[in-house]
């Protein structure tokens, strides 16, 4: 039993891994003689997985993990200067959170809410446990702007369902008004851990990952101090804050990407949301005019707090079978195609360029995300959202549940945005930010000596010229997996026969219902295809 007075208290770190603004770790360092900041490394995200398709666990590229490790070095930094330390042991979290809490004697719980389903069952089980042990537990909404479940209940019990509708019920954050508390001055010291197993941050050899090697890392360095770095350099260009419009930028700027570059730190809350709120409305306040929302950086955040609302207030929000919001399509199942848009094989260099950049960087630019993932779904290769989604969701070091499945869901328009016909070309969508190719030469140099008038459409190069810069279509670099014009437009074709059934049957499409569309859809693919062939052969009969 820890010795004390029987006034200790736990933070336990998940997200929020930071000091600043972070209401849960106030309440705990309050009022007690001990405090406990605990993380626990979860077996369910971070046990290395041999056969996953690139390094990493089950569930994160390496990227991420390593992402996530720097923040754990720098938030133990960072407690170490208030006269703390950050405790880091390993486990299945309720068992091992269970154990800590009766060994140290814990009477106060803190941890930072989370809306993702994992965290709702698991708090679910942590919250009964402590009720029955007597402990106090203090978990406050801090990770987005608003609390999801306020917005929801002010629209009668669900969600808002377009984003204008979610600003005009959220309103103003209730916090924004005065200013918050960014900096603490010294925390309660540790008290006896006991028998429990206590590490240190580990490295990512610790972990069981081994020596892993890469030609080109993430340029994403994790942690608060990082940042606090970042934000203020974004923050001190008042008139790149003022003037900030998405989806405007361009895709192709990798050596200075087009954005604040601040996901990542706000997927792991190193950055509040509710601070860089705060010190984009300093900025608005100090210019004389600037742009709004939904284009500027404050619309961004919101969008980010619209996802996270309608996530919490839809069941199934993550797939398409029994998600009420999402249109049934019945999306091809060709692992053949997905695997060579996983693996940067298209054979269109914009779209391999965008995926190679996503597996060394764990991070590209939202048009480029919005390009590839338009090709794999409902553009090019009609390949189901859910298995897009899983590969982003691995690879992207700023991967968020929320974020991530509704970004699928509306760029695949099975919700959302129902604008099917506008497909982003694989082609051309490159070509108009970036015609001389940098970017494809940097992120595929198979493809650098390929002239300007060749890169986006190496195929079309007569064989002289693919000769000339060492890369032969089909032999160096792939043909393309699809012809974009007829494959589109069959894409379009297969959308318009959803959508009128989905209309039809007022949204409940069945398993069964879906499978009868999926088999006409292929008949009539096989007769159009029968046509062309017989018409070839009745013009080859007259010649």
């Amino acid at each position: 039993m820890a010795s004390g007075s029987g006034s200790s208290s736990l933070m336990w770190f998940r997200k929020g891994l930071r000091i600043h603004d972070n209401p849960a770790l106030e309440r705990a360092a309050q009022s007690t003689k001990f405090l406990y900041p605990v993380f626990i490394i979860d077996p369910h995200y971070m046990e290395p997985d041999p056969n996953a398709f690139s390094p990493g666990s089950t569930r994160a590229g390496l990227n991420r993990i390593r992402f996530l490790l720097q923040s754990l070095a720098d938030l133990d930094s960072n407690l170490r200067k208030l006269g703390s330390r950050l405790l880091v042991l390993k486990g299945e979290p309720s068992q091992v959170l269970f154990r800590c809490l009766k060994e140290w004697d814990v009477k106060k719980l803190c941890f930072e809410y989370d809306t993702e389903p994992y965290y709702q069952a698991l708090d679910i089980k942590v919250k009964d446990y402590a009720s029955i042990a007597g402990i106090e537990v203090f978990s406050p909404v801090s990770h987005t702007l608003f609390n999801p479940a306020d917005v929801i209940q002010k629209n009668g019990g669900r969600p808002p369902l377009s984003y204008q509708s979610f600003v005009k019920l959220a309103g103003q954050p209730s916090w924004a008004s005065s200013p918050l508390s960014v900096t603490i001055s010294s925390v309660p010291p540790v008290g006896d851990v006991g028998g429990c197993e206590i590490s240190e941050v580990p490295t990512i050899k610790e972990l069981g990952y081994g020596d892993i090697e890469q030609d080109e890392f993430s340029p994403f360095r994790g942690g608060e101090s990082e940042a606090l770095k970042r934000l203020k350099e974004s923050i001190n260009n008042k008139e790149w804050v003022a003037a900030f419009e998405k989806p405007k930028g361009d895709p192709s700027a990798f050596l200075k990407p087009a954005t604040t570059t601040l996901s990542p730190y706000l997927k792991f809350g190193c950055l509040s949301s509710r601070y860089f709120y705060q010190c984009l409305q300093d900025v608005y306040r100090n210019v004389k005019r600037h742009t709004s929302p939904p284009v500027s950086l404050v619309g961004q955040l919101l969008w980010r707090d619209f996802f996270y609302t309608v996530a919490f207030g839809t069941p199934n929000f993550d797939r398409m079978m029994g998600n009420r919001i999402c249109k049934q399509i019945p999306w091809n199942d060709n692992n053949e195609l997905l695997v060579a848009w996983r693996d940067a094989r298209t054979g269109y260099p914009w779209i391999d360029a965008v995926m190679i950049q996503l597996h060394k960087w764990g991070w590209m630019h939202h048009l480029a995300r919005h390009s590839v993932a338009c090709f794999l779904t409902r553009g090019d290769l009609f390949v189901h959202w859910e298995k897009g989604r899983d590969v982003f969701e691995r690879l992207l070091i700023d991967s968020d549940w929320a974020i991530n499945n509704g970004n699928w869901l509306w760029l695949s328009c099975s919700s959302f945005f129902y604008q099917y016909n506008r497909i982003y070309s694989p082609v051309s969508f490159g070509k108009k930010y970036d015609p001389n190719g940098d970017y494809i030469k940097h992120f595929l140099p198979i493809l650098k000596d390929m002239p300007k008038e060749y890169i986006y459409e190496p195929w079309t190069a007569p064989l002289s010229v693919q000769t000339k810069a060492k890369c032969i279509i089909g032999k160096d670099y792939p043909k393309p997996v699809v012809p974009h014009d007829s494959a589109s437009k069959e894409s379009r074709r297969k959308m318009a026969e959803a959508y009128s059934l989905n209309q039809k049957l007022n949204g409940k499409v069945s398993e069964e219902d879906l499978k009868k569309l999926r088999r006409k859809l292929e008949e009539d693919s096989d007769d159009k295809k029968q046509e062309v062939k017989t018409k070839r052969m009745r013009q080859k009969s007259i010649c």
